[in-house]
């Protein structure tokens, strides 16, 4: 199948073209390396040892987009490109929508206009804004309460209308947990330019040394030891899922919205004492107020997703930490 990843040489997509490639597939990766490296392309060849085709492109830049689309003609599209950062997109929410949601509807014109008509999309579980009920499945009202998770939203929205605008455009859109770990090999993990906004990246600078310590947000949280529970999903087990969905389009399916995680929520201090397990050494941590938007518990219902993806889990979270240290030593 020829398949086009946008956003192919971030976090999530360099480990689902690894998984792509690995499955016999041709690939191109579209790339602005806004929050990535030219350096990921080179380890993604080197740990499949098959060749893949890169475009850089700025999916808001429509004409090129098409060029691409009209020369590879791929068969379907996994749309990992955009911006992610919650507390940027309060700051920035015009440039947000430019990203997320401007760059989505080119997309789905270059698709339009080169007979394209599957996509997988990359949402969030953000959508669903402050849980009314833990776990959350795909009924879950919706109500996202920054312009990040609106974004998203606002661009499922957009590829549910343009699935139903012709009979043979198919969508499949994942909302993600927390995507966290890293490849087995230790060469592609998360690295985000600028400060860390999640748990894990910041975890790591703590433990590299960049930073001193560790700031929990918040220790009164109605959990289990009153800091925020969140359900980590393995990037492995992420983007095995996206390869998944791609029989799962071949099928007589039209659309389907599918939550991503593991089912199981761990606080902030439990992910804490695993890490100090796993480095055998204290991570020294302070705790501060609570942040605007964040909520006490968030977990997913991933009935669908096993059910309909024939997916399982298969990295727990010793398996997540570890994974995680063996990415800070080749990386720092």
């Amino acid at each position: 199948m020829r398949i086009l990843i946008t956003g192919g040489a971030g976090y999530i997509g360099s480990h689902t073209a690894i998984k792509a490639l690995e499955s016999n597939h041709k690939v191109l990766i579209v790339d602005n390396f806004s929050n990535s490296s030219k350096t990921i392309l080179d380890k993604i060849k080197y740990l499949t040892g098959k060749s893949f085709l890169f475009e850089k492109c700025d999916l808001l830049k429509k004409n090129k987009l098409k060029k691409i689309f009209f020369n590879f003609k791929p068969q379907i599209v996994i749309h990992f490109a955009g911006m992610k950062s919650v507390e940027e997109s309060i700051k920035l929410p015009l440039y947000y929508f430019a990203n997320n949601v401007t760059s989505s509807i080119n997309l789905l014109e270059a698709m339009n206009e080169n007979n394209c008509h599957s996509i997988i999309f990359s949402s969030s579980a953000t959508v669903y804004g402050i849980p009314k009920y833990s776990p959350c499945d795909e009924k879950h009202p919706i109500s996202p309460i920054n312009p990040y998770g609106r974004s998203k939203f606002f661009t499922e929205e957009i590829i549910n209308d343009w699935t139903s605008s012709k009979i043979e455009n198919k969508s499949v859109i994942l909302r993600y947990f927390n995507p966290v770990g890293a490849h087995k090999s230790g060469l592609i993990g998360e690295s985000p330019k600028g400060n860390p906004n999640n748990l894990f990246p910041y975890l790591s600078d703590v433990i590299t040394g960049k930073y001193n310590h560790l700031s929990v947000y918040g220790n009164d949280y109605e959990t289990k030891d009153g800091t925020g529970v969140r359900d980590y999903i393995h990037v492995e087990d992420l983007a095995k899922a996206h390869i998944n969905c791609l029989n799962f389009l071949s099928n007589k399916i039209k659309n389907e919205i599918i939550n991503l995680g593991t089912g199981i929520g761990y606080s902030v201090l439990e992910i804490i004492n695993e890490f100090e397990k796993t480095i055998k050494a204290k991570v020294p941590f302070t705790i501060k107020p609570r942040r605007f938007g964040d909520v006490g518990e968030l977990v997913a219902d991933n009935k669908k997703a096993f059910n309909l993806l024939e997916w399982k889990i298969n990295n727990g979270l010793q398996e997540i930490c570890e994974d995680t240290i063996r990415w800070i030593k080749l990386n720092n």
